[in-house]
């Protein structure tokens, strides 16, 4: 049975750079391992970070399931949705990646997310390993889109308000009652005594500090040439806190 891991956070903390940099440390340090990804934030980018190129979403491709007259004659609709999200997955030599995409739109999708969530559980019983980069509202999760989680990294960054978007997101997962285990908060952009500065606040969230990244100028670099994070060298100071946050957690046991 595949492990799940989930990376949680608002938007612009670093939740995508994190969950790349741990992919990328993940097949690092085990060779062999097959992994899926999945992207279920609205603003996707996961795939840029590692390189990837998408030509289709879930959720362009459940929209067009709505149209009855896209399911060829003769073939149950179930096979058809299963075969457009079969052409969602894309496929690379160490990672795959799906990218569930924006918001649907209006109507009832009742029918297609069953569809999703047995696709899903039947894929990932394919892996080793499931890294899903959440949305900030964790809908995926509470509507059991994604079955279960084993271990989940809220991200936060090096503010106070970002610390206590992290608490909330943590009363979030306590909320929806969802199959979540381990919950670890990860600080990002960090420098100095930023940890002992935001002691207080970290408290108050009820999350367990992991570790933390600090403010990263190859990160930036990286950004700014269009390049994919998967790609930064050993020596970055992101890649190498991500790596002790990965054998600090043992994902990989």
């Amino acid at each position: 049975m595949a492990r799940y891991v989930a990376v949680a956070g608002k938007g612009g903390v670093g939740k995508t750079t994190f969950t790349a940099l741990m992919l990328r440390q993940m097949i690092k340090q085990k060779q062999g391992i097959s992994i899926l990804a999945v992207d279920a934030d609205p603003n996707a980018n996961l795939n840029e970070a590692l390189g990837l190129k998408v030509t289709a979403t879930i959720s362009d491709l459940l929209e067009e399931t709505k149209n009855p007259k896209a399911v060829p004659t003769g073939m149950p609709k179930d096979i058809f949705v299963e075969y457009k999200l079969q052409q969602s997955l894309v496929e690379s030599k160490d990672i795959d990646l799906l990218v569930m995409g924006g918001p649907q739109g209006p109507g009832c999708y009742c029918y297609p997310n069953d569809l999703l969530r047995k696709y899903l559980e039947n894929l990932g019983n394919n892996y080793d390993f499931v890294a899903v980069d959440t949305e900030a509202g964790l809908e995926h999760i509470s509507r059991r889109t994604i079955p279960h989680i084993d271990v989940m990294f809220v991200i936060s960054d090096s503010s106070a308000r970002g610390i206590r978007s992290a608490g909330r997101v943590h009363d979030l997962i306590r909320g929806i009652r969802a199959e979540v285990g381990e919950v670890y908060l990860v600080v990002t952009k960090t420098a100095g005594n930023t940890l002992e500065s935001l002691a207080d606040e970290i408290a108050h969230t009820g999350l367990k500090v992991i570790g933390d990244i600090p403010l990263d100028p190859l990160v930036v670099e990286q950004d700014l040439a269009g390049k994919a994070l998967y790609d930064l060298p050993d020596e970055a100071v992101s890649v190498q806190a991500v790596e002790k946050i990965i054998s600090r957690v043992g994902i990989l046991k």
